[in-house]
């Protein structure tokens, strides 16, 4: 009797607002820390495989963002088009961070805090760096060369999408690009913190469709999707050089990295860690 009654408070505690209270900061952390030193404990095949499907499923983004230009940019204005844009950027997050592929700008924030809680070291953290860097990158030119002579050929992307898309990018000095990382950066360092955050997948979809949304709609710069728009643009436009490529790539990357480590894992490691 004891017992069934002993389960029935436990069910009922389980149920109680307690059990739906958000996450204390310091859980937060520990479960991102977790998660780093798992990925830390990964094969190095494995991650750069994980990280190579990511550079390919993060390019449904420009593939969809490319259709939707191909379909409608004659018939809205430049505003209207922008917002239908942003609102095709989230899809290939969604893919990658449900579907638990290695995404580079995640990695920025969260592998840096085993580093900082003593559980890994800087040159484990370069090297796995290094390996979902280069696999997001090889992973989205695979995909761009396929869209960039499908598309083309169908008829569901025309090339003018690529070029419009690619400029939207590399139209910048490199302080400006710069910067605009390092806020994109920081935001998807923020995803990674609040999807660690949330409980249901669903509410997990909804944080990465709004703060996607806002890195699209701002046209921030993000070093992966980024690499596909402008390596795409290349490819089709003549007017769009190799030397275009890389000077975003590496104030891209740059921005990126620091926006995540510095202003999300520092700062909330520290916040956490405070007493």
């Amino acid at each position: 009797m004891n017992y069934i009654t002993d389960k029935f408070r436990q069910k009922k505690e389980d149920k109680s607002p307690k059990a739906d209270r958000p996450k204390e900061v310091t859980q937060i952390l520990d479960e991102q820390i977790t998660a780093g030193i798992k990925e830390f404990e990964r094969s190095n095949s494995g991650l750069f495989i994980s990280a190579f499907t990511a550079g390919l499923e993060i390019g449904f983004s420009v593939l969809f963002m490319s259709t939707i230009f191909t379909l409608f940019h004659a018939d809205l204005s430049p505003e209207m088009l922008k917002l239908c844009l942003a609102l095709c950027y989230p899809i290939g997050f969604i893919f990658v961070i449900i579907g638990r592929s290695e995404l580079f700008t995640e990695h920025t924030a969260l592998a840096i805090l085993p580093v900082l809680s003593g559980s890994a070291t800087i040159k484990a953290l370069l090297v796995l760096w290094g390996l979902v860097f280069s696999g997001n990158l090889l992973g989205g030119y695979l995909f761009s060369i396929i869209i960039a002579k499908l598309g083309p050929q169908i008829g569901f992307i025309d090339p003018s999408a690529f070029h419009h898309i690619a400029h939207e990018m590399i139209d910048y000095d490199w302080q400006t690009i710069f910067l605009s990382a390092l806020l994109a950066g920081w935001m998807m360092g923020l995803l990674g913190w609040l999807a660690t955050s949330s409980q249901e997948t669903i509410s997990r979809i909804f944080i990465i469709v709004l703060v996607t949304f806002i890195i699209g709609l701002a046209g921030l710069h993000h070093c992966v999707v980024g690499s596909i728009e402008v390596f795409t643009g290349w490819i089709i436009s003549p007017d769009i050089e190799f030397k275009d490529y890389l000077k975003f790539q590496v104030w891209a990357t740059a921005g990126n990295a620091i926006g995540g480590a510095v202003f999300v894992s520092f700062l909330k490691y520290g916040h956490a860690s405070v007493k």
